[in-house]
């Protein structure tokens, strides 16, 4: 069920991170519990304000500074066919530039930006010079592992940052290459290992299917599995993508994931995973759980999407947050039983 205020965040209720800039999307938060208030680590795109006949761009140079490239959208060269990119001159840049920004809440439904804590998470050279995206939240003890997708002309891979109080963060770096994002960790050992889902992307060759891997130390993965592909002809028929750390039900491993089809509308499905063996696929949705009907999830600034990678759980709710039409930022909550009921019901 969406909550009645959805959407609960839009681009309008974030402050740009320096003057000259605009928010043109809110999307993808992580989401954890941390002294009795709900937090939500959104992804911040922003762009400098856009003058007419040109369109501009931030990169972060290896000095930390920020460059604006800028291109008149008549330049035969220049190719907008896809709003989140843009393609100049056989090169392929972000039209934005993504940080990612703190905010909590009291009853989970109305946040604001702490004083007290440090709300801004910038990317840094050289491996996240066109930004850092998508962080998922995992809890293990007392320590705050995330996962996020780093961005550079380098490529796009998985970095991960440490924190206990959400006031100092310890960078461990690029812990998986590219190509590759969508990384979850899962927030209990399984046989002495821990164990991430992710999704590295095939040229030609494979295809953007959700893997797993285990690891001694959360840095060096190995065991790498693939688990789960797509579909042809169904919604999840060009990509798939793990959302958040899965939860653990007497039944198996419950992950809710991405499924997007060639007219790149996203949908969220789900999948049982065995609780000993994670890399065995028990069930899989047959229609998707969630698909964007609302309208703020069918139009915005890439239209036609719902996409998750952060909740948290009650019993048998889940209190899940959402990006919609990378715009806003969403919640809904779903029913544990209710979903396995529909993960094990025979499929006709």
């Amino acid at each position: 069920m969406r909550f009645a205020q959805n959407p609960i965040i839009s681009t309008k209720d974030i402050v740009p991170s320096q003057p000259g800039f605009v928010v043109a999307c809110v999307l993808n938060p992580g989401v954890f519990r941390f002294e009795e208030k709900t937090w939500l680590l959104l992804r911040v795109a922003e762009r400098p304000v856009q003058k007419e006949g040109f369109i501009s761009f931030p990169i972060l140079q290896q000095d930390g500074t920020l460059t604006i490239l800028e291109f008149a959208l008549d330049d035969p060269d220049l190719d907008l066919t896809d709003a989140r990119m843009v393609g100049y001159k056989n090169k392929t840049y972000l039209s934005t530039i993504s940080h990612l920004r703190l905010v909590c809440s009291d009853d989970g439904i109305h946040f604001y930006e702490p004083s007290d804590f440090p709300t801004k998470i910038f990317g840094l050279a050289p491996l996240e010079t066109f930004g850092i995206e998508d962080c998922r939240v995992s809890q293990l003890g007392d320590t705050y592992y995330l996962t996020y997708t780093q961005v550079s002309e380098n490529g796009v891979g998985v970095g991960l940052m440490l924190t206990k109080d959400w006031q100092h963060f310890e960078r461990k770096g690029m812990i998986i290459p590219p190509h590759n994002k969508d990384c979850a960790l899962f927030e209990s050992k399984i046989d002495g290992k821990y164990f991430c889902f992710h999704r590295p992307s095939g040229i030609a060759l494979g295809g953007n299917f959700i893997w797993i891997a285990s690891s001694p130390d959360l840095l060096h993965w190995g065991n790498h599995q693939c688990i789960l592909r797509t579909r042809e002809g169904w919604w999840d028929s060009a990509r798939v993508g793990a959302g958040a750390a899965p939860i653990k039900t007497a039944e198996g491993w419950l992950e809710i994931y991405h499924g997007a089809d060639y007219q790149n509308r996203y949908c969220l499905g789900a999948i049982l995973l065995d609780l000993n063996d994670p890399s065995k696929v028990l069930a899989r949705s047959h229609y998707p759980l969630f698909e964007p009907t609302a309208d703020y999830e069918q139009t915005g600034f890439f239209g036609n999407v719902v996409f998750t990678n952060g909740h948290l759980v009650y019993g048998d709710v889940i209190t899940m947050y959402y990006g919609a039409s990378d715009e806003v930022i969403c919640g809904a909550t779903l029913s544990i039983q209710a979903i396995l009921a529909h993960l094990l019901a025979p499929q006709v």
